[in-house]
């Protein structure tokens, strides 16, 4: 089954062909301007430093970012062409990117549920521990374990001639790559997501369940529930559009599943659903999060602005000016300034002082 994804049933042209194209074609532009546009409005918006979870956000979009521009295009052509025509290479860091990305951005998603528990459980205390230093320890952490796990790919698949025709089709044998394969679901998918189902699971109890009117009523507390809200919705989407690729591999291995023209659909739905779920996170921070809508209006709109305030500092020049003339004068013009600009001052304090009195007497 490994090996057939590489054998595309339709041939090149026909209207499967071209579907595909189509929808990874629309997975690759959506991914890349949404998840382009939120690093923008995040780092643009200064709130990278400020926020924790900024931090996550951005590292979270930088590994969807990789993930599209990097494996999108290169599967949508295995999916399409008639062999593989990117060399050897190409075949072996192509697929190790696709887990690279993957592992990153689970053990990301595992990263933020953590940091979210700490910071609406244990507020006091996790002052001294949610710094941006400590942040960027932790990505650096995440992104260490992911080339740890994903670094077996490397030779797990490789360029060869079948009958005369060059595919990129795994080289371990059949123990192999079952252990491997059950290894990237079990740190890949199962561990993240049972940690994500714990973390949550306990900080939806404590926001909801825990009796304090002061904090209820605070707009901090608001914030936090906003903010784990948005992030929720983000960690089960990413287990929902995981979810059918983890299954068919498991089915690969120990279920029924033969190969044919059905099961070849399976795998590319399988593939399709993972890869949008790098184009669902942007929706998600648009639609839930107002801070990012507001930051959106402020990047972009900053353009717009800038001509009515120019418009408005435009016009006093001339009574600035006017007004260095006169003290630049030589002395009698001075001397005459001078009496002007007396004369000028207790005109206006008289007319200031009518006005106030005809407003008490109205």
């Amino acid at each position: 089954m490994n090996a057939s994804q590489h054998f595309p049933v339709s041939s090149n042209g026909t209207v499967e062909s071209v579907l595909i194209s189509a929808v990874f074609s629309f997975i690759f532009v959506a991914g890349t301007v949404g998840n382009s546009l939120v690093l923008a409005v995040v780092l643009r918006g200064g709130r990278a430093s400020a926020k924790i979870t900024s931090v996550f956000i951005v590292n979270l979009c930088a590994a969807d970012l990789g993930f599209i521009v990097l494996c999108v295009p290169v599967q949508a052509a295995v999916y399409t062409l008639p062999e593989w025509r990117f060399g050897s290479l190409a075949c072996r860091t192509a697929h190790f990117a696709v887990y690279l990305t993957m592992h990153a951005s689970a053990l990301t998603l595992t990263a933020v549920s953590l940091d979210r528990y700490l910071a609406i459980r244990y507020p006091l205390r996790a002052r001294e521990m949610r710094t941006p230093r400590n942040a960027l320890i932790c990505i650096g952490v995440v992104w260490a374990v992911s080339l740890v796990l994903s670094s077996p790919y490397l030779s797990y698949y490789q360029q060869m001639d079948l009958d005369g025709t060059t595919v990129c089709i795994p080289a371990w044998d059949y123990q192999q790559r079952r252990a491997m394969d059950v290894c990237t679901f079990v740190f890949g998918y199962l561990i993240p997501v049972l940690v994500l189902s714990l973390t949550y699971a306990r900080t939806i109890r404590y926001l909801w369940t825990s009796v304090d009117p002061v904090q209820d009523a605070s707009e901090c507390r608001r914030a936090k529930r906003r903010v784990t809200k948005m992030i929720i919705i983000v960690a089960v989407l990413f287990c929902l559009c995981w979810l059918p690729h983890h299954l068919v591999i498991l089915c690969m291995w120990f279920g029924h599943f033969p190969l044919n023209h059905t099961t070849y659909v399976l795998r590319i739905l399988s593939h399709l659903v993972a890869y949008t779920n790098s184009c669902l996170n942007p929706i998600v921070y648009a639609l839930v999060s107002k801070h990012f809508r507001k930051g959106f209006r402020k990047v972009f709109g900053r353009v717009g602005k800038k001509r009515p305030v120019q418009r408005v500092h435009a016009a006093p020049p001339a009574q600035t000016v006017s007004l260095v003339e006169v003290g630049s004068s030589e002395g009698s013009n001075q001397s005459e300034g001078l009496g002007r600009a007396r004369l000028w001052s207790r005109s206006s304090r008289k007319m200031m002082s009518s006005t106030f009195m005809t407003f008490n007497v109205t």
